[in-house]
């Protein structure tokens, strides 16, 4: 014959939340004055997840503002990390090490300069490309996680890099990013249960 103490313990065990497995993680700078920069499309696309799942990246742990989000049954961590883009790692593995994270569940949005305003890339994988935020995160975790890569333009000659990269969004680029930030967030759905080929086919453009 249970007790109630058994039943205590059957509501505490139903009552206890999944495991958080995955992370989501978007790239660039914090503070005003790099809103709306190149550098921060990774920002901007998961400040527009959040906001569609209802949630506020507002909570400050592991050097970073995160969010938890249960997407398609799967729990999430959202990150924005509060180290500026050169040091991203240092978030990103503080974080993956205390949830026990694989690389392999850690999909990062950046921006990318090879790629036009409202271009998508997703790649299950690969070296930093010259991004120095990716290659903190490669020191930290390695390569084998997910990213999506955001088009900002490419560079004109007539530009420095860092110039360029810390420059606003014209307007118009604007308007073409606003165009691909749901299909970031549907790409993204797919890839943290394990549907990165889809995401791929039907995304990458």
């Amino acid at each position: 014959m249970s007790s109630i103490f058994d039943l205590f313990k059957s509501i505490e065990k139903k009552a206890q939340p999944a495991p958080l497995t995955h992370i989501i993680c978007g790239l660039g700078n914090i503070g005003a004055e790099y809103e709306n920069t190149r550098h921060n499309a990774g920002f901007m696309a998961i400040d527009y997840i959040a906001d569609k799942l209802s949630l506020k990246i507002d909570r400050a742990k592991f050097h970073a503002l995160v969010g938890e989000a249960c997407i398609n049954d799967v729990r999430v961590l959202l990150m924005k990390p509060v180290t500026y883009m050169n040091n991203s790692g240092i978030a990103i593995k503080e974080a993956a090490d205390f949830y026990k994270i694989p690389a392999a569940n850690i999909l990062i949005l950046h921006d990318e300069i090879n790629f036009e305003p409202g271009t998508v890339r997703i790649r299950r994988k690969g070296s930093a490309g010259g991004h120095n935020g990716l290659k903190s995160i490669i020191a930290g975790i390695g390569e084998d996680f997910p990213r999506i890569k955001i088009g900002v333009g490419k560079k004109p000659p007539e530009y420095d890099l860092v110039n360029w990269v810390l420059g606003r969004f014209p307007r118009e680029d604007l308007l073409k990013l606003a165009d691909i930030y749901e299909n970031i967030f549907d790409a993204s759905k797919l890839i943290i249960i394990g549907k990165i080929d889809d995401a791929m086919c039907k995304y990458s453009k």
